[in-house]
């Protein structure tokens, strides 16, 4: 029993993994006198059963990032560490770039690339040598490549440059072909197609693929679906949609256009007047006199159906994302919004614009209307938990804010009362709300943590200013005009991991007495 139970539990696995010396290879170590292996021999195999240790797998063949180009840079430094220590004494690389003998000139087949990269008394901290060695490199590869005219050539040159870049700690000098980058993309809009097209739709897996961002050419869609503005049923969307268009329609005639308002309405109308212009004055679009009243109508609408809260200074804002998306949708995914004349559009298409953002705005805001009732409670409150998170998870920040009179509410209340718009580039904002609407507990929790990502992110930055303005010219003006999705990516998924190992502590959001 013991034996049985002893070969059960050691039983060896077949599977294969990158590094380990294969199952299906037999590497024999062969004796020689006096009890000594054969070392050349052996270790020949041993090298032959490991050659995909350092493999890269199509998902790591990304189209502009490698390891020294990170944005982190603790990870690149410890990549150059890694391969300094590899490095210690001196050696050469040879890289042997076998060709074909139908375009060689000599005897020999074998085109032979030698690049001798000197590790001894040189660190790969010192970025100028990193980037001699970098352009040396590149001229070798340029050369082999000028030396490789027809298809079986190329294969293997994509083959030995794969293979170059493999190595740990390494920059990787060229850039790797898009082709891994598009099938990607397609896989993930046949996945979005296969939900999409099923009769009754499974949101919960809309919600999970749709968190990591949603493909342009069906964001209005998948928007529309989030919100829950479209029902999940295929055959009754069409049927709601259109009934959805013509009682918003009915919502124009019947307030905005009514002879005579009350001198609360009155006010309302006349601050939503005043917002509106000021919507991203350096962006043609928004200045047109039709988009302009667009924007109106929505949000006076918007105010006079939700009476406890009213129209609130921030929510114009709120609207632009749905707007832009929607428009994209009519005109196409290859025009220029900033500067697209919104006359050109047909007033049918202008409706379903307009009808489809109000209706996706008030779905939006239904799990946040407690930030814009008065007083707006909702917010306060998140900026007192904002600062209380703060302090848990970095105390150093904290107190150097803190020290420097800096309030939380002075910076993080337009954070939660706008969503991050003002501070983000409009594209990297729908990338993040397709986060938000994929949510599947709703965003205001969610929203919490990303504000707390977004702080964290500038932590090197705020401790390098040393009084309140400082400080405060730099929270209130963040250079993220260079940012991209990738960015939002990452800031997302900080977000994850500080929710994850936040939000079900509440002790974690409490500060020590």
């Amino acid at each position: 029993m013991e034996s049985n139970h002893e070969n059960s539990f050691w039983k060896s696995s077949n599977r294969t993994v990158p590094g380990r010396p294969s199952p299906n290879k037999d590497i024999k170590l062969i004796k020689g006198k006096g009890g000594t292996s054969n070392s050349s021999a052996s270790f020949e195999n041993y090298q032959k059963s490991v050659s995909d240790a350092w493999t890269l797998s199509e998902d790591e063949l990304t189209k502009e990032y490698c390891i020294l180009s990170t944005d982190d840079p603790k990870l690149g430094r410890r990549s150059a560490q890694n391969t300094s220590r590899t490095h210690k004494n001196p050696q050469q690389i040879a890289v042997v770039h076998r060709a074909n003998s139908s375009f060689s000139t000599s005897s020999n087949n074998n085109i032979t690339i030698t690049a001798t990269l000197d590790a001894n008394n040189h660190d790969l901290h010192n970025s100028d040598d990193t980037n001699d060695k970098r352009k040396k490199l590149s001229t070798v590869y340029e050369n082999a490549s000028t030396s490789v005219n027809n298809k079986s050539s190329n294969i293997e040159y994509g083959r030995l440059r794969q293979r170059f870049n493999s190595y740990p700690g390494r920059p990787q000098l060229l850039k790797f072909t898009s082709m891994s980058i598009k099938d990607d993309a397609e896989s993930k809009l046949e996945k979005f197609s296969a939900i999409l097209e099923a009769d009754l739709l499974n949101l919960q897996a809309l919600k999970e693929l749709s968190w990591s961002g949603v493909p342009r050419k069906m964001r209005a869609v998948i928007w529309r679906l989030l919100s829950g503005y479209l029902p999940t049923s295929l055959e009754r969307r069409n049927s709601v949609l259109e009934r959805k268009r013509i009682d918003y329609q009915a919502l124009v005639k019947q307030y905005f256009h009514a002879d005579a308002r009350d001198e609360s309405q009155q006010d309302t109308f006349r601050q939503i007047h005043i917002d509106v212009p000021r919507m991203n004055p350096h962006v043609p679009l928004f200045q047109q006199k039709l988009v302009q009243e667009m924007f109106e109508r929505i949000l006076f609408i918007w105010a006079i159906r939700h009476p406890a809260s009213g129209y609130v200074q921030g929510i114009n804002d709120l609207v632009t994302p749905f707007f832009i998306v929607f428009l994209q949708e009519q005109v196409g995914t290859e025009k220029d919004l900033e500067t697209y004349r919104f006359e050109e559009l047909p007033v049918e298409q202008r409706d379903i614009i307009e009808a489809d953002s109000f209706w996706c705005i008030s779905k939006f805001l239904d799990c946040i209307q407690d930030n814009y009732i008065f007083a707006q409670l909702g917010i306060q409150e998140k900026v007192n938990q904002l600062k209380e998170l703060t302090q848990r998870i970095d105390v150093t920040l904290h107190k150097h804010l803190t020290s420097h009179g800096v309030d939380y509410l002075q910076f993080s209340f337009r954070w939660m009362n706008n969503l991050l718009t003002r501070e983000l580039p409009l594209y990297c904002t729908i990338r993040l709300w397709d986060t938000y609407l994929a949510e599947s507990d709703g965003f205001a929790v969610f929203q919490l943590y990303v504000c707390a990502a977004f702080l964290l992110h500038w932590r090197e930055q705020l401790l390098q200013e040393n009084d309140f303005q400082g400080l405060m010219l730099l929270l209130q003006n963040l250079p993220t005009h260079n940012w991209l999705d990738s960015h939002i990516s990452v800031l997302v998924a900080e977000a994850f991991r500080l929710k994850f190992t936040y939000a079900d502590a509440p002790q974690h959001l409490k500060v020590k007495s």
